[in-house]
């Protein structure tokens, strides 16, 4: 009799070991998808920052001519001027990657006249986003969405 009830007992742990695993890897799923969003939200604001800082130092060109960064550490330490200015506090990393490589998108001149993701996954929102400044078309990975700062278009009044 002792044996059946063993045989039971372990038929009903399994049982119970089955249910917490399945509970465990639902729980996990909504946790991973809920970092995704976070990591997605932490891209268009670090994104929106980068063509924010690019369109500060272009806008702040010294004399007529306007020039875009070289690199991204012009961002955080413009010596165009006396003293430094800082149009972004630090090279902040991508938040899809987790690295501080970004995808640079090229101004004619050649400088950095935006920034993109270098990540091909897949977004959670795939429809157009519009942010303050930016427009980012429908995309099929996070590569897709690039912060690029537009100058304003230049008068074409005629002075007097």
């Amino acid at each position: 009799m002792a044996q059946r009830q063993q045989g039971f007992t372990m038929a009903a742990v399994l049982a119970a070991m089955l249910i917490l695993a399945l509970a465990t890897q639902s729980v996990m799923t909504y946790v991973s998808q809920q970092d995704l969003r976070e990591r997605e939200a932490d891209l268009l604001r670090t994104g929106q920052a980068y063509a924010q800082a690019i369109g500060a130092y272009y806008e702040s060109s010294p004399g007529n001519l306007k020039r875009w960064p070289q690199t991204l550490e012009d961002l955080t330490e413009d010596k165009r001027f006396v003293g430094t200015r800082r149009h972004i506090r630090e090279i902040y990393p991508d938040p899809m990657t987790r690295s501080a490589n970004w995808g640079i998108v090229r101004a004619a001149d050649g400088g950095i006249a935006g920034v993109h993701s270098v990540s091909t996954a897949q977004p959670i929102r795939s429809a157009p986003i519009e942010l303050d400044n930016l427009a980012l078309p429908a995309a099929s990975r996070y590569a897709d969405w690039q912060f690029v700062y537009s100058p304003p278009p230049a008068s074409t009044a005629p002075r007097r």
